[in-house]
């Protein structure tokens, strides 16, 4: 029996969980929306919420004392190795959360996945809503998009005759 362990093991070892929840953490604040399991984006939720806090009271202590601005990029850099995510979860990400007391993700669940039947969902950052700019984007795609133009009867009528002639020679 767990008793008292907390997390997921993922069917994974230790280094391997590790690895790829760095990854997905690494993925989600680079992109703010990603697909991936259930159980997946619950575990990646935890360790994003904990480094945004990081990033959020980093930011607001930075003012104060510049040395705790320092540490907190190093303790989330154990987990994601990309310079630019780091510098932007600690400027553009941390500046838009700083008024949210927490819950800075959301998940999403899609149903089953064709190839295995996993559990689906997308977890994002709650104050980048990624999805409506994009159906916002499609909106208006579709406004601008000008009525197609019939073709003249007699072009529909010359092209079978074409193509019985090509056949024939």
């Amino acid at each position: 029996m767990r008793h008292r362990k907390s997390g997921r093991k993922l069917k994974r070892t230790a280094s391997h969980r590790r690895a790829t929840l760095a990854s997905l953490s690494s993925s989600l604040l680079r992109h703010k929306r990603i697909t991936t399991t259930v159980a997946k984006a619950k575990e990646t939720r935890m360790l994003v919420e904990k480094m945004i806090t990081r990033a959020k009271n980093a930011a607001a202590a930075s003012k104060d004392a510049p040395a705790l601005g320092v540490h907190a990029r190093r303790e989330v850099g154990k987990y994601i190795k990309d310079r630019s995510v780091i510098k932007e979860l600690f400027t553009t990400i941390a500046e838009k959360v700083a008024t949210r007391p927490g819950g800075y993700t959301r998940i999403v669940k899609l149903g089953q996945r064709r190839g295995d039947a996993a559990e689906m969902a997308v977890i994002e950052l709650v104050d980048f809503n990624t999805g409506q700019e994009l159906s916002g984007k499609l909106e208006l795609e579709k406004k601008v998009k000008a009525p197609r133009k019939k073709k003249a009867a007699g072009a529909k009528e010359s092209k079978p005759a074409e193509e019985s002639a090509a056949k024939a020679g």
